[in-house]
């Protein structure tokens, strides 16, 4: 494992900005000029040659790889008990041992148990454990609790039922009672129990949906051709690769007809939109925190784990968010509930060198006047880049605290980011002391051999100081520098070489790591966004010339690429960590590969082999743990890379290095949804892109897009060209379009975000989640909801000015109103795709009729708009009625005093609020829209008095309804007492 954290001398540099529109003069020069940093003297580096590991060949393409279905013997069941709950039996081996991939365990347990109406839990693994190898097999409750039981339930009163079969090995299946369909089964399958190797597999019916099995850069359907890989990475967003998290739960949506006798009958072909539909989703969730991967194939999902039980647990839905509701409920937590100002915008970038920059930049959005409520610094701001220490020249505490003081009292926020891993200074060099680090020797807060990485799992398994240290740590920082977040990167736990590379080298830190940062020569930043030629011919040209001098100067003699790869095999009694013989398709190569070794050592003699992907969860656990206490009573605000099944109920989670290209902001609707599955619904991504430089139309969009998702942050690489949306004067007006109507639906999203923490729901929504009964949407990834209530639909594609739509459910009679017109979209089909403009800086927006969206007056902070007058939009469905809610508080206290849901009630001649709870908000309401009113009223009333005529409007055009100027009529606050509006 690496023993040091790599101090990191940066040389900036940056491209001139591209052409378009860019407004030079209209910038303070220190937001967007080259880094001017001179270069430090030389340090050593690290030898390219410490990245490599071994060459191995994932099994999934090895040519040589031995199929476990063609030679294990499987297991035979026996002694079956019937229990209260279910049933249990013994597995034992049908033949001879295979040892393909691992040592075969002979005997095994299975335990059946259905835990409520809508869950069962199907539990494998290895009859006879000792304390010695009990980590190879079992996952400890007290890191993952395990779905509890709730009052005991038969088979009979299961919405699911299992069965099991010896013909010709053990088998079990899962079907679902109501319609007889088999969810799961391993009939025709052998099940192969190893000790570095489990494999289980069921078929599918053909061209099956399936959702999850994160991270991933992939479309939100996930396919039949793909192969999962679930190993926490620092990888950058490579498409279909294993990323940062690590989540195996997928969703199975199957659609079917009914004959006139009600009989279900599954279509493959669902294209007839003539049809009736009827749709069922199912979950399946392994609860293993071991290296995996899932083979999804035509027909067939194949599970195969290197360590830990088969931990099934299967939820009935029947809708998606049915599942995902009680996933949550039961297994992995419900979600941190969000500051609201954590929803304002967030700006940051790799590179901001000093508070002086970080104050021009937050000038110049005031400036511009576009909404700014959090700055934050990427690793700029440490001193010699180690945690919790800041450069006293660029980043004084001083200057800070005065920078800090100025941003708070204008109701600002800032972030600060904290890598995984602490630095081990030079012993032989006093001034190179570091006193975290010995804090943390003292504490026993590290992994063994060597100690770099904080030890998450021995503290809560053997008592070491990880956990205490940590939050000492953050203590002892905010008393320095008034953060109000935290940013947990590099989490994975990610490490620059292979093995124990700085045992007995720590007298050479500071060090380089083995490679060019980005801006330094030989890795300059030269890359555009697709179509950037066409827009911008000179600098693409430029750029593409400068890029073929880089590559032409950074060449190098390339040896023949070998094709001898390492293999091995198993070891009788004994397991081979760092080189298992089952190779997953892992990004970085062997296990090893950018990551700390499987053979370190935690306390208590746990291994990283078994608890790799638990790093980033656990950080993000502690990090919860210290926020509380720097900010008592309030909620901590935490943004993680690497996440695992439960991270959402500490910390939100951003979708990692992406890059500055067309098809990585499509990808982010796919990742964003799929993080809704997770539980993790505060997500966003860098949008404009992280890596490479972004070009003003790629902004526009993605700005207007990302104003819509929970967490709306904007980031970039060291080394590229500024992007803050003030840069483009399209990129600045198509933000504030965007903002105002964020800023004006936080109330909303907040009641959104409230729903989530409090019962599971889920915040951005897939078409078919809403929609359940249109197969046709079941791939829809271009447009989501937020919420019920509205459809998102941005332009994904360079130089478009059209947009495809789909409008769901109008086959049914859902309505849908035009945002910015407010009039109803008329003579549209089921499934139809209509083409709507959407020029640069539009973003095209609907609002679903049935829903009472409540709404305020956008200002420039959070803070500004929480203090603005009400209003409400009530979108009638074709019966003419609405319902919405509202919830209040005061935005950060972790267990309120004081809250209030307020309920919204609409029909053809009214609307009616009634508000429950002690939260009081003297907010003024301001107006009410109604759209979809057929007729035009002749008189209105606000709690039985008559309106003056000066006080609304309507259209006829639009058959909208706006009431206006109520402010007067309201004096204590618009939600002090129920009120309702009506008409005749």
């Amino acid at each position: 494992m690496f023993s040091f954290t790599l101090l990191l001398w940066i040389t900036g540099f940056c491209l001139r900005a591209a052409s378009g529109d860019y407004d030079h003069s209209a910038v303070s020069r220190t937001s967007w000029q080259p880094n001017q940093t001179v270069a430090p003297a030389p340090v050593f580096t690290i030898p390219a040659s410490a990245t490599l590991g071994r060459n191995v060949l994932p099994n999934i393409i090895d040519p040589e790889a031995v199929d476990p279905q063609t030679v294990c013997p499987g297991y035979k069941a026996s002694n079956i008990d019937e229990t209260e709950g279910g049933f249990t039996a013994e597995l034992d081996l049908a033949g001879p041992a295979c040892n393909v991939y691992g040592n075969d365990i002979e005997h095994l347990s299975l335990s059946v148990d259905f835990q409520a109406d809508d869950r069962v839990h199907v539990d494998i693994r290895p009859r006879f454990i000792s304390p010695e190898n009990e980590s190879w097999f079992l996952l400890p409750e007290v890191l993952v609790p395990r779905p509890p039981r709730g009052a005991r339930y038969q088979q009979s009163d299961s919405a699911l039922i299992v069965s099991w079969s010896n013909d010709p090995t053990f088998s079990f299946s899962v079907k679902r009672r109501e319609t007889n369909d088999t969810l799961f089964s391993t009939e025709g399958k052998v099940l192969v129990y190893e000790d570095q190797f489990v494999e289980f597999a069921s078929a599918l019916p053909e061209r099956y949906n399936l959702y999850g099995l994160g991270e991933v850069i992939h479309g939100f359907r996930l396919g039949d051709n793909l192969t999962r890989t679930l190993f926490a990475a620092d990888v950058g967003d490579t498409i279909d690769a294993n990323l940062y998290g690590s989540h195996p739960i997928y969703l199975d949506t199957r659609y079917f007809v009914a004959d006139d006798s009600g009989e279900l009958t599954y279509v493959q072909n669902t294209t007839d939109k003539a049809n009736k539909y009827v749709s069922y989703t199912h979950g399946v969730f392994l609860r293993n925190a071991h290296a995996q991967e899932i083979l999804l194939r035509p027909s067939s999902v194949t599970w195969r784990t290197l360590g830990g039980s088969i931990d099934l647990y299967f939820y009935s839905g029947p809708k998606a968010q049915d599942v995902i509701r009680a996933y949550q409920q039961t297994a992995v937590g419900l979600p941190a509930m969000q500051q609201y100002w954590s929803l304002g915008f967030h700006q940051c970038r790799w590179g901001y060198k000093s508070w002086a920059e970080l104050e021009d930049v937050v000038d110049n959005f005031a400036r511009f006047e576009i909404p700014l409520e959090t700055i934050w610094t990427d690793i700029d701001y440490m001193k010699q880049y180690r945690d919790f220490e800041n450069d006293p020249v660029r980043f004084g505490y001083t200057e800070g605290s005065k920078f800090l003081a100025k941003l708070h009292a204008n109701h600002q926020h800032y972030v600060p980011i904290i890598d995984s891993a602490i630095y081990a200074p030079n012993p032989e060099n006093p001034d190179d002391a570091y006193p975290p680090y010995d804090r943390g020797v003292e504490a026993k807060a590290f992994m063994l051999n060597p100690d770099v990485f904080p030890d998450w799992v021995g503290a809560v398994l053997d008592g070491g100081g990880a956990i205490d240290w940590w939050i000492d740590e953050i203590l002892r920082y905010s008393k320095k520098v008034a953060f109000d977040g935290i940013w947990i990167d590099m989490s994975e736990v990610s490490s620059f070489c292979v093995g124990s590379c700085g045992t007995g080298n720590l007298t050479l830190n500071p060090a380089h790591p083995p490679f060019e940062l980005p801006g330094e020569p030989g890795n300059l930043v030269l890359q555009y966004p697709e179509g950037f030629n066409s827009t911008n011919s000179s600098e693409a040209m430029s750029a593409s010339s400068a890029s073929r001098q880089q590559e032409a100067a950074t060449a190098t003699t390339q040896a023949p690429t070998s094709t001898s790869y390492y293999r091995t095999t198993p070891t009788s009694g004994a397991r081979n960590v760092n080189w298992p013989p089952y190779v997953i398709n892992n990004s970085n190569g062997e296990l090893a590969g950018h990551a700390v070794s499987p053979n370190a050592t935690h306390h208590g003699g746990y291994l990283e082999y078994d608890v790799h992907n638990l790093f980033g969860h656990m950080i993000l656990n502690a990090t919860y743990q210290a926020l509380l206490k720097v900010h008592e009573g309030k909620r901590p605000f935490i943004i993680g890379r690497s996440t695992f099944a439960g991270s959402g109920k500490w910390a939100g989670h951003w979708g990692g290095d992406n890059a500055a290209l067309w098809a990585y902001m499509y990808f982010s609707i796919p990742q964003a949804l799929s993080f809704s599955i997770f539980g993790i619904p505060m997500f966003g991504v860098d949008t404009c892109g992280f890596a490479g430089n972004t070009d003003y139309e790629l902004c526009s969009r993605w700005m207007q897009l990302s104003a819509f998702f929970p967490f709306y942050r904007n980031h970039n690489i060291l080394g590229a060209i500024s992007q803050e949306p003030y840069v483009w004067s399209s990129v600045a007006e198509a933000t504030k379009t965007a903002m105002r109507i964020r800023y004006s639906l936080l109330p909303y999203m907040y009641t959104l975000m409230a729903r989530a923490s409090l019962e599971g729901s889920t915040v951005m929504r897939a078409l078919a989640w809403e929609f359940p009964a249109e197969p046709w949407l079941a791939d829809a990834d271009r447009q989501f909801m937020l919420g019920s209530a509205l459809m998102v639909t941005p332009c994904l594609e360079q130089g478009a000015s059209t947009v495809g739509v789909v409008f769901p459910g109008v086959g049914d009679g859902t309505v849908w109103y035009d945002w910015y017109t407010l009039a109803a979209v008329k003579g549209v089909e089921p499934g139809q795709n209509v083409t709507i403009d959407a020029p640069l800086g539009h973003i095209p927006l609907y609002l679903r009729g049935g829903n009472v969206v409540p709404t305020q007056e956008p200002g420039m902070t959070t803070t500004e708009s929480r203090r603005n007058p009400w209003g409400l939009i009530v979108a009638l469905d074709r019966d003419g009625s609405a319902e919405g809610e509202l919830y209040l508080d005061d935005g950060e206290s972790l267990e309120p005093d004081a809250v209030t849901w307020v309920h919204f009630s609409a029909t053809n001649n009214s609307v009616a609020a009634r508000p429950e709870g002690n939260y009081v908000d003297t907010n003024r309401l301001a107006n009410v829209t109604v759209l979809g009113l057929p007729e035009a009223p002749s008189m209105v009333w606000l709690n039985g008095n008559l309106l003056a005529t000066s006080r609304w409007s309507y259209s006829a055009d639009s058959a909208v309804l706006s009431v206006q100027g109520l402010h007067d009529l309201s004096p204590e606050g618009a939600w002090a007492a129920a009120w309702e509006l009506t008409w005749e």
